[in-house]
């Protein structure tokens, strides 16, 4: 049997496993549905998601499952750019757009969704689980949440920020190591502080925080899963492996992409969004290492990348997409979110019993 950890005492789930909240389109109200009908808990990534596209994915969700499940949104984060620097960076992504035969346009603020709306429509709709990433929100929205009886995760990449978040009243610890796909979730000092492998921020985060700890970075099984649990934490929030499920929302170039994968080829940029994020190399950001001083703050570089991205989807075409994924991508299967939950299950208990 599965041991039972806080993690899932207090989220009422039956196995310690989040889905990870990865934004851009990737977690579906039906991948979310599966995850949680499984017995984990899915998640939203709604970090840009328009505040009424939240609310119309959580109805669905609801459709779909009455079990448990995550919304997670992104903490704003001040940002700047000259003109002159606007004007830099079109020149070079001009270079991109033709490639892929298009035109690129200086993008008009605001960069991002509303936060104050988009965690409204959270505390109205009463999510049973909201995670944060990026920072830790003002008191009162906290505060908010704690009456509606909301867990709160905090994503963290080192034991300063961990203690942070236990201060300001986090339910539960998402620990994420440098292996995790995806923006680094790095808030409180420089992102090379954070650069953490999970192996060893995990025994950190158990002997000093007074909270569950949830393992993120580079877990793809059972082996992962084990691995994470022996080191003290409470659960597991696994990404990359549910963005080949048949659920998942990317585009199937992505797909395709992370399926052919035969060994590590991911890198840390900045090249799509301005924040440093992991995803697996390829031409987009190949191009742009030799101009990463004149790439623009987070979240305007996301903004102005963000239709060649699209445009590259509809082609189908990897080399321009921003290909999010942790360091064993290369483990990947075309598989459905049930068939995946239900063989960690089954392999976990395989290896107890070994044990």
């Amino acid at each position: 049997m599965w041991p039972t950890t806080k993690f899932t005492e207090i989220t009422k789930t039956i196995l310690p496993i989040i889905q990870a909240p990865m934004a851009g389109g990737a977690t579906t109200p039906e991948l979310i549905a599966a995850v949680s009908n499984a017995g984990g808990l899915g998640s939203l990534g709604a970090g840009y998601m328009q505040p009424d596209d939240i609310r119309a994915a959580i109805k669905r969700v609801r459709q779909l499952t009455d079990k448990p499940f995550s919304v997670n949104l992104f903490v704003p984060e001040k940002y700047h750019a000259t003109p002159d620097e606007l004007q830099t960076m079109q020149s070079l992504l001009t270079l991109i757009a033709d490639k892929l035969e298009t035109t690129i346009a200086i993008p008009e603020p605001p960069y991002l969704p509303n936060f104050d709306e988009q965690i409204n429509i959270v505390m109205e709709e009463k999510i049973p689980v909201v995670s944060f990433t990026f920072g830790i929100p003002d008191q009162q929205y906290l505060s908010a949440l704690k009456h509606n009886k909301t867990l709160i995760i905090g994503t963290v990449t080192s034991v300063h920020e961990a203690l942070l978040w236990q201060m300001h009243g986090a339910d539960i610890i998402a620990a994420q190591g440098t292996e995790a796909g995806g923006h680094r979730g790095t808030f409180a000092h420089a992102m090379r502080e954070g650069l953490i492998g999970l192996m060893a921020l995990i025994p950190q985060l158990v002997d000093k925080v007074a909270l569950p700890v949830i393992a993120a970075g580079g877990i793809m099984d059972a082996r992962g899963i084990i691995a994470a649990l022996a080191l003290g934490a409470s659960g597991v929030q696994m990404g990359t492996a549910f963005l080949t499920c048949h659920e998942s929302g990317i585009p199937d170039g992505y797909k395709q992409f992370l399926l052919r994968t035969k060994s590590d080829n991911t890198v840390l940029t900045k090249a799509f969004s301005g924040k440093f994020a992991r995803g697996v190399n390829n031409q987009f950001i190949e191009l742009m290492q030799e101009h990463e001083a004149a790439i623009l703050d987070y979240p305007i570089q996301n903004a102005f990348t963000q239709p060649l991205r699209k445009v590259a989807a509809q082609q189908n075409n990897a080399e321009f997409l921003s290909l999010y994924a942790g360091q064993a991508a290369y483990l990947c299967k075309e598989i459905s979110a049930t068939e995946l939950m239900a063989e960690l299950e089954r392999e976990v208990k395989i290896i107890l019993k070994m044990m």
